[in-house]
């Protein structure tokens, strides 16, 4: 999953994007409001760690811009103002979470995994895709009950796979999900971890989940197609 963090303050900046990467998310950050506007409006991102207090353009006219527009990524507020009001004020403004300043680091993750489930049908910590598990919290992964150890780019792959299966995600959409800006899109990389996923998740197993979609990009499945039955129309129609 890719995260924009508007932070002004460097070294918690440097804290934060550190922490999130380790968590397998990629991270792009700006360190002043104007930069930060241009990121959330150009930048696709599954979440926006936003600061109030910034240089050029502080943290809710930013909100209330990009809510102006229509971007709806989900927004969590970041703030050492800690009274009613303000906090009042940062959700009217169109924020879906509000995180006073000093924090634990774990209660941002949860939060940013609680805001990616509201974009989902998945409402739970755990998600599950046929016999598979994929627990978001300790990214770990088990199938038919048995630990598959895999790395934390590979992870980041399946679990956005898993946030929308039986959906069709296309290679491009998947390399902006869990790569910054930086990377080269040309790459094939993604390609080559959803290979490593195959050979650890499918290899073994009868059913398979991650299939390719020719031409589209892959699809984690848990649910067989429909096939119609064309023999069987004849058999009605002929009695």
């Amino acid at each position: 999953m890719r995260i924009i963090l508007i932070e002004d303050e460097k070294r918690l900046a440097h804290i934060i994007k550190k922490g999130l990467e380790e968590a397998g998310y990629s991270v792009d950050v700006s360190h002043d409001g104007e930069e930060g506007l241009y990121m959330a409006e150009n930048f696709p991102a599954d979440a926006i760690i936003l600061d109030i207090m910034l240089p050029e353009m502080d943290g809710l006219s930013i909100l209330g811009n990009i809510r102006k527009k229509g971007i709806k990524t989900p927004v969590i507020l970041l703030t050492a103002k800690d009274t009613i009001a303000d906090k009042i004020k940062g959700l009217d403004a169109g924020a879906d979470d509000y995180l006073t300043k000093p924090f634990e680091f774990g209660e941002l993750l949860a939060r940013i995994r609680s805001l990616l489930r509201r974009k989902t049908d998945v409402k739970e910590a755990v998600i599950r895709v046929a016999d598979m598990e994929i627990d978001t919290a300790s990214h770990e992964v088990k199938r038919g009950g048995k630990f598959i150890p895999i790395s934390a780019k590979e992870y980041a792959v399946l679990e956005y796979l898993a946030y929308n299966k039986n959906t069709v995600i296309t290679r491009t959409d998947l390399t902006e999900h869990i790569y910054d800006e930086s990377f080269d899109t040309q790459s094939n990389v993604v390609d080559v971890y959803i290979n490593f996923l195959r050979n650890k998740i499918d290899r073994g197993f009868k059913k398979k989940l991650i299939h390719t979609v020719r031409g589209s990009g892959y699809i984690l499945k848990d649910k067989e197609e429909q096939r119609h039955d064309f023999r069987q129309d004849i058999q009605d129609k002929t009695g």
